[in-house]
């Protein structure tokens, strides 16, 4: 995609989509899939410099190689936390440090990554059972055997998802050598989570999770988050921990977790791969908290009014269940521009969306492929009329009207204008019941 964002006039440079949602005044049809979520980590151990990607399945098979830890080890408890919910996460390891190593005889053999795990490594070296001329050469991490190769020198050896190998000639028989000196990055700034911003701009995500409680760093998401969403039209959303930034790109949780030593703003990775997965058509209003962290849940009805109130997205607790208050983002100055429905992250989920299948749309259909003409317009209003019908049967918008889709000659030879309204049709969050006694 090349140009993309809001406009106030029809003067863009770039070709690209460039779309306003707004408020109405008051008196292919194929939706893209969500669960998408993007995420910088701490980690002892993992890919640096680049994203990678893992789904919930890879995550499980995946996780020791690519974190330096079982799925279900402590340490990978918000990664967990995200593929509650989440279907697919893009991660960026904030701490590269210093790779471990150990030298035996002519081997050497160097962690594939940096990181205090490094230190779990050991290499043992032996004569092969079947072949005394060639020698077992078995790499373990944290005490599992996880590779064994038979070779006769140490330039026959080959990496592997652990350890990288070098040296020549013949190889000197070990017990058991430890890697040593591997280290993570002392301290993370603010430049190394835009390292990881930066990298995240080349991939799609529906939500992107901001893990610290740092005022700054939060600050630098909201940034982001609205540089991309107002001036490259690229939709999305993000999860901070109590950074109310009156921005409907924006979810601020305001609960804090209670387990001993974690990190305060834990909850922003549940919350985002929730916030990710939910579809178009649906709300997380009142959804259970299903993650591993105990949530303070310690407010008062009058606080919990006033927190929405001020943009704040809630946990309540239901009997013996933590639950969602409201599926809210953080906007809360509304306007005849942008009323009190951009502040539901089920109306902006919608919106999102129609401005980001709509985009594909005409980018890989119609963009420098079909003709700005009569014809060519009329198929570009039937592909919209076809998707807002789609999102119509999914009860995601109601009361649509093709008639009301416009869509018509720019200013210049190369530009279409489109006028697309959509009522978003919401779920049920208040009952008022009047009973009658007869």
């Amino acid at each position: 995609m090349l140009g993309g964002g809001t406009f106030i006039s029809q003067n863009k440079v770039l070709p690209g989509t460039y779309i306003n949602l707004v408020s109405a005044a008051r008196a292919t049809d194929t939706l893209s899939s969500r669960g998408i979520v993007a995420v910088p980590l701490l980690l002892d151990w993992g890919i640096e410099g680049e994203v990678f990607t893992l789904n919930a399945e890879t995550f499980e098979m995946n996780s020791l190689k690519m974190f330096g830890y079982s799925s279900d080890d402590s340490k990978l408890r918000d990664v967990r936390e995200i593929f509650k919910n989440a279907k697919t996460a893009h991660f960026y390891r904030l701490n590269p440090g210093v790779k471990a190593a150990v030298t035996v005889g002519a081997l050497t053999a160097t962690a594939k990554y940096s990181g205090t795990r490094g230190n779990k490594l050991r290499i043992v070296v032996k004569e092969n059972i079947d072949n005394s001329a060639k020698k077992d050469v078995i790499t373990y991490f944290d005490g599992t055997l996880v590779e064994r190769q038979i070779v006769a020198t140490a330039d026959a050896l080959v990496a592997n998802d652990f350890v990288v190998f070098s040296g020549t000639g013949a190889l000197t028989d070990a017990a058991g050598a430890d890697l040593v000196g591997g280290a993570n990055k002392e301290s993370v700034i603010g430049a190394d989570y835009q390292l990881a911003l930066d990298a995240f701009e080349a991939y799609n995500f529906n939500v992107l999770i901001c893990p610290t409680s740092d005022v700054t760093t939060a600050n630098l998401f909201v940034a982001y988050t609205k540089r991309l969403r107002d001036d490259l039209g690229i939709k999305f959303q993000t999860v901070v921990y109590k950074n109310v930034a009156d921005h409907e790109g924006i979810i601020s949780v305001e609960n804090m977790v209670l387990d001993a030593g974690a990190n305060a703003a834990a909850l922003t990775y549940w919350v985002g791969g929730a916030a990710s997965s939910a579809e178009v058509n649906k709300s997380i209003a009142n959804k259970n908290y299903d993650g591993e962290y105990q949530i303070d849940t310690n407010y008062t009805q009058s606080q919990l009014e006033a927190n929405l109130v001020a943009g704040k997205f809630m946990f309540h607790k239901v009997g013996s269940a933590v639950r969602i208050l409201d599926d809210i983002n953080s906007f809360v100055s509304y306007s005849d521009l942008k009323g009190a429905d951009f502040s539901s992250n089920q109306v902006i989920r919608i919106l999102d969306q129609i401005a980001n299948d709509i985009a594909l749309i005409f980018a890989n259909k119609y963009l420098g492929k079909i003709q700005n003409n009569t014809a060519g317009r009329i198929s570009l209003w039937n592909e919209i009329v076809s998707y807002n019908k789609e999102l119509e049967r999914l009860q995601a918008i109601e009361n649509f009207n093709s008639d009301d889709v416009k869509v018509e000659a720019g200013e210049s030879k190369t530009s279409v204008v489109v006028i697309n309204p959509v009522t978003p049709s919401v779920s049920m969050s208040k009952l008022y019941m009047t009973v009658i006694v007869n």
